[in-house]
């Protein structure tokens, strides 16, 4: 991976971690240093450049944003991501939080990220690439129908608001496995959790949110 920033950024993003991360309970090392090295900056617009490190959501292509570092930074860390995962992202977006996961995981772990729309996904690829990040695999499709091939992960995070988990993403976790996701109506959700032990789910709640939804078969169907 090759990461550097300018004095600049480097400064906002210290800034970033000391006043709107540690403060509200952000506290998993990982996390805080994935998010302190990963250049957030590079995948905002050049017009937000100034406000790239502001604790806000900021529109990116496709009328979808980049959402606030607070709630990458709180879903990275309800993942519980240990290192040398297999983790599955349903909504690529601009492919921050996939770049924030893959450092979480390490050359052991690999990131598996779907995007449905085309212009997002090929955004992604061109950041991933120029910040050398080998560790994910990007497709074009319907998340919420899950990864195209059979396989478990031990970790999924959904980055759209979802009416609830799609069953076939949830066939997909991994026992042991945990799943992170906004779930409630189109206007508000709440971040859940659930763990998988044997056939069992167990699900815990936690902040409200509000995310762009999730579109497809298993999703919200537009009209």
């Amino acid at each position: 991976m090759h990461f550097s920033q300018a004095p600049a950024h480097a400064a906002a993003c210290r800034q970033m971690i000391e006043t709107q991360l540690q403060p509200r309970g952000i506290h998993d090392p990982r996390v805080l240093e994935a998010m302190a090295t990963v250049p957030r900056h590079a995948f905002v617009a050049d017009t937000f450049q100034r406000r790239a490190y502001d604790d806000c959501a900021l529109p990116s292509a496709a009328g979808q944003t980049i959402s606030q570092p607070y709630i990458v930074a709180i879903m990275s860390q309800l993942l519980q991501v240990r290192g040398g995962e297999q983790v599955f992202e349903i909504g690529t977006g601009t492919g921050y939080q996939a770049a924030v996961l893959a450092y979480m995981v390490g050359e052991r772990g690999h990131v598996y990220s779907i995007e449905r729309l085309p212009e997002l996904s090929d955004f992604a690829a061109k950041m991933l690439r120029w910040l050398n990040i080998s560790n994910v695999t990007l497709q074009v499709g319907d998340g919420s129908a899950g990864w195209p091939e059979a396989k478990r992960f031990d970790r999924i995070i959904i980055t759209a608001g979802a009416p609830h988990v799609p069953e076939p993403v949830q066939q997909q976790l991994a026992d042991g496995g945990v799943l992170v996701a906004p779930i409630g109506d189109e206007s508000l959700q709440q971040m859940v959790r659930i763990t998988r032990h044997g056939n069992e789910l167990r699900e815990e709640r936690f902040l409200d949110c509000r995310f762009v939804p999730l579109v497809g078969q298993y999703g919200w169907v537009t009209t």
